[in-house]
């Protein structure tokens, strides 16, 4: 089940002790906010009030003429300015003036004569003795306490911020994991599906979290640790959850970048610290996602020699041999990449179990589609069996899309609940994109691909060990397809044989066929299946021994098993000089036997070409009944299929087409037996391209089944996409 498709599950208060920081660091914020805004208030209020009052500026001219006029009443002399109030004389005189002020001011220029005008004038005046304390304690509070408390305030503040929690500067040991407890992740084994032996393995666990004291008694102890191994969107992280939300314990997550820092050191500190509340959690669970991130080999043939990421791994190491499996305290960790971990990370006594994840099976992707479709309203036609058969290889992730892009088809339609028609349609998005129905090919690029996708489908037909085709289109697809062949495997396989591979890779190779024998040339459109139909050739001449020139030999291995399964040559450059001879004639082969079947059935292949030109798309059930009418073959229940060709040509083929096996991991490609997971069925679009999955030889009931272009009664059906060249 798809890992990602969860209820965001929010950090539990009560954590780890720092998942308050931000809130007090809002907190703080705001009041001294607050106060900052309430102190320019204050300050503004008092300039208005002394700004206020009744007192008018004048110039010292001025002053002086009323002064000699007689109309001042009294004077006040400070140190800076002379305050003078007007007596009824000078009132009378403001205001036939258009004035009506009864005190004024004036600056203080230290005029030696102003006294003894003020005494020939007869005005009463004073000089204001001032008070030095008082400007003293302000001058004090002014140029040294305020500006203290300022930054007092201020590196409170900041200090709040860089505190470890926040993870700041200042906090940047301090671990990142974020805590749930059961109620927040709400995640049981229930919600998991199709992961039935990783659950089971898990089980265990979960059981000694919640009742230790049995398996203590008999002295039993708890794994320290569990490693998830498996493909990306297979739910290794929701596993986990589920773990907790079981086991009704408190659950740390984090990613293994979260304890990489530009800080050499900090890495280790987070450890040091995220044990160190696990520890006062216990039981808990701790949950590292991608630890590949910091659990790399020391040795430089894997990217070794980083200070800061070997020192975690140190710590880590350091830790997990540390602490006491009785209080429950399990580590679990999830990567894709357990090639690359270091040796000394995956001992016993450290990561004890591997629980591969892997993609799960038929009856897996049925309960997983059923998860997902739980919430999503669907009518009767709907048939999960049958997605499930269609989509074989889809993780979790993928199906979870499918069954969103279905509900998202049938809004669109304006219809209430989800049909079978809008889950195939949904798988046809997720595989090759939606239709183009702005780009329009030009006549001959139509007849073009049409020759091309019926050359794939007839050889499909024309063959023994071949899957019967479900559908033809020439509508261009988003990703690049402008056609393609779906194909209907009717079981899930394992396994592999020579001939169904022979089968397989005459198919690849006869859409560049069909372009050949019809307009006596070739495009572009054939080279993602030229690209296919090499590695498959190549897997079985280097991985599978079904070469006679190199026998048993592994001349190639596999590296990153769970995510691109890239080959890697372990030959001499001169062995590999001879691969490419081998793989070179495997193809020249198959080429040659697409050849001859689509020219003993040119009429078919003309007839059924031209009906789908004008019709763009049609089913398997008239693909078969054009085949029939061409060919002159009738109706039968015999085992055999109608459609193939007679024993002698296959035995024929037999003998001419070299043998292939699938690669493992590869959705389009066949599986080898050590594999241990069915691939997707064929599907070849115009651009070249054909994915075939290995199925049993059909009998002739089920391949007429196939060809009615009845998905839910036909099986299994996988789409591959041609990208366009």
């Amino acid at each position: 089940m798809d890992n990602n498709q969860q209820k965001d599950n929010r950090p539990s208060g009560g954590g780890n002790g720092n998942q308050n920081g931000p809130n007090k660091n809002r907190s703080t914020f705001t009041v001294f906010l607050v106060i900052s805004l309430i102190t320019l208030l204050v300050m503004a209020m008092f300039n208005n009030l002394r700004n206020s009052t009744t007192a008018v500026e004048t110039t010292y001219d001025e002053f002086l003429n009323r002064l000699d006029r007689g109309m001042v009443e009294s004077v006040v002399i400070t140190s800076t300015k002379i305050e003078f109030k007007q007596n009824a004389i000078g009132e009378v005189v403001d205001k036939l003036q258009g004035h009506g002020s009864l005190s004024y001011y004036t600056g203080n220029p230290n005029d030696p004569d102003l006294v003894k005008r003020l005494v020939a004038a007869g005005v009463a005046f004073k000089r204001e003795i001032p008070d030095t304390t008082s400007n003293l304690i302000l001058e004090v509070v002014v140029t040294f306490i305020l500006p203290l408390l300022f930054i007092w305030i201020l590196f409170a503040f900041v200090m709040r911020r860089m505190g470890g929690g926040s993870g700041g500067i200042m906090g940047v040991g301090k671990s990142k994991a974020k805590v749930y407890v059961q109620k927040e992740t709400g995640v049981t084994f229930k919600d998991v599906a199709g992961q039935e032996e990783a659950k089971e393995s898990l089980q265990e666990v979960v059981d000694f979290l919640e009742h230790p004291g049995k398996y203590t008694t008999i002295g039993a102890k708890l794994p320290k640790g569990a490693l998830l191994v498996g493909p990306p969107g297979t739910g290794k992280t929701l596993l986990a959850k589920a773990v907790a939300g079981e086991a009704k314990c408190p659950f740390f997550s984090l990613s293994g970048s979260d304890f990489v820092e530009m800080f050499v050191g900090v890495g280790a500190s987070r450890v040091r610290d995220l044990f160190e509340e696990a520890k006062k959690n216990a039981p808990c669970i701790i949950f590292i996602d991608e630890i590949d991130a910091i659990g790399k080999s020391r040795d430089s043939r894997y990217g070794g020699g980083n200070d800061e990421r070997e020192q975690t791994l140190n710590q880590l190491l350091a830790e997990m041999d540390g602490f006491d499996t009785s209080k429950g305290l399990l580590v679990l960790a999830a990567t894709n990449r357990p090639e690359v971990l270091d040796q000394a990370l995956l001992r016993p006594g450290r990561f004890d179990r591997r629980v591969i994840v892997d993609r799960p099976d038929l009856k897996g992707r049925v309960d997983v589609l059923k998860v997902h479709a739980k919430d999503v309203h669907m009518d009767e036609t709907v048939d999960l069996e049958a997605i499930a058969l269609a989509t074989s290889g889809a993780v979790g992730s993928d199906l979870a899309n499918m069954i969103n892009e279905a509900a998202i088809l049938a809004v669109k339609k304006g219809r209430q609940a989800v049909s079978q028609k809008d889950l195939f349609e949904s798988v046809e998005i997720v595989l090759v994109g939606k239709e183009k129905k702005d780009r329009i090919l030009s006549k001959e690029e139509r007849r073009i691909v049409s020759y091309h996708e019926v050359g794939h489908a007839l050889v499909s037909a024309l063959q023994k060990h071949s899957e019967p085709v479900q559908k033809i289109t020439i509508v261009p697809r988003t990703m690049g397809a402008l056609g393609y062949v779906m194909n209907v495997p009717e079981e899930e396989k394992y396994l592999n044989t020579e001939k169904e591979i022979r089968a397989m890779l005459v198919e690849f190779v006869a859409g560049r066929a069909a372009e050949e024998i019809v307009f006596d040339t070739v495009t572009t459109g054939a080279a993602n299946d030229i690209e296919k139909a090499t590695r498959i050739a190549r897997a079985m001449v280097t991985q599978y021994g079904m070469s006679k020139r190199f026998g048993l030999m592994g001349l190639e291995v596999q590296a990153n098993q769970y995510l691109d399964n890239r080959p890697i040559m372990n030959c001499s450059e001169a062995t590999a000089a001879d691969v490419d001879q081998e793989v070179m004639q495997v193809l020249k082969d198959s080429y040659d036997e697409a050849k001859r079947l689509l020219t003993e059935h040119r009429a078919a292949l003309d007839q059924i070409a031209a009906f789908l030109i004008e019709k763009e798309t049609i089913t398997g059930k008239e693909f078969m009944k054009i085949f029939r009418e061409v060919e002159g073959i009738e109706e039968t229940d015999e085992k055999e299929p109608v459609s193939r060709i007679s024993e002698k040509e296959g035995k024929e083929q037999e003998t001419k087409l070299p043998p292939v096996i699938e690669l493992p991991g590869e959705v389009a490609e066949p599986a080898g037996p050590e594999a241990g997971e069915a691939e997707a069925s064929e599907v070849t679009t115009d651009a070249g391209e054909s994915v075939a999955d290995g199925t049993p030889e059909e009998s002739e009931d089920s391949r007429e089944k196939a060809a009615d272009g009845k998905p839910e009664e036909s099986g299994e059906s996988v789409i591959d996409e041609k990208p366009e060249v």
